[in-house]
């Protein structure tokens, strides 16, 4: 298993490091990259096949986009409200492709707030770690829903270390079902250590 700095020597990217201070709105948390660590034991796990894209709700610097690309070659969509991170992203993107032409296409990233984000037909894996208020949560879910809707199809939700609020309403208030548990090592001592996944099947 390698560690952080020989995982971003292996793609050529910067993504380390924690949002300095607080952001200037209620709803929306500190940027934190989930470790490559646990990205590694999500997915041992839990794998993406070649017609998936993936959305990274809070993308950060893009992380994740790049480790799937690198574990997959699965295409993805980053969401990042913070204009410094979307161009760190941005030039991370630059410096994937050097080595990973075929990454140019199959990686995007929006500088917009997420409800502002155009949820594509294509779009059916959603992963969240958590980067803002149950509200704003909402607002996102519904936008999948009513996509889902439009263009029939399964999708599914990657909660990190979620709020409990983010499970109490999609298990009361959606069609979403929870089909996986995949717990960590520090389980034990913070029940939100794990990722959960929620299925909304294809609706005939």
């Amino acid at each position: 298993m390698l560690d952080e700095q020989a995982y971003e020597r292996r793609l050529n990217i910067s993504t380390a490091g924690n949002q300095k201070g607080f952001t200037d709105s209620l709803h929306h948390n500190r940027y934190e990259p989930t470790p490559y660590e646990l990205l590694d034991r999500l997915f041992e796990r839990y794998s993406l096949s070649p017609g998936d894209r993936l959305v990274d709700v809070g993308c950060g610097k893009g992380r994740l986009n790049f480790y799937v690309h690198h574990l997959f070659r699965a295409e993805s969509a980053g969401i990042e409200m913070n204009t410094e991170f979307f161009t760190e992203a941005t030039e991370n993107k630059k410096r994937y492709t050097k080595k990973n032409k075929a990454a140019e296409q199959s990686i995007q990233f929006y500088n917009c707030l997420a409800q502002d984000y155009p949820i594509a037909a294509r779009d059916n894996k959603f992963y969240f770690f958590n980067p803002f208020s149950v509200q704003v949560f909402i607002n996102f879910i519904n936008g999948i829903l009513r996509s889902a809707e439009t263009d029939p199809r399964t999708v599914e939700v990657i909660l990190f270390f979620a709020s409990q609020d983010y499970s109490d309403f999609l298990e009361s208030s959606t069609a979403f079902q929870l089909v996986r548990e995949i717990s960590l090592p520090d389980f034990h001592k913070d029940p939100r250590e794990q990722f959960l996944i929620y299925r909304l099947s294809k609706m005939d």
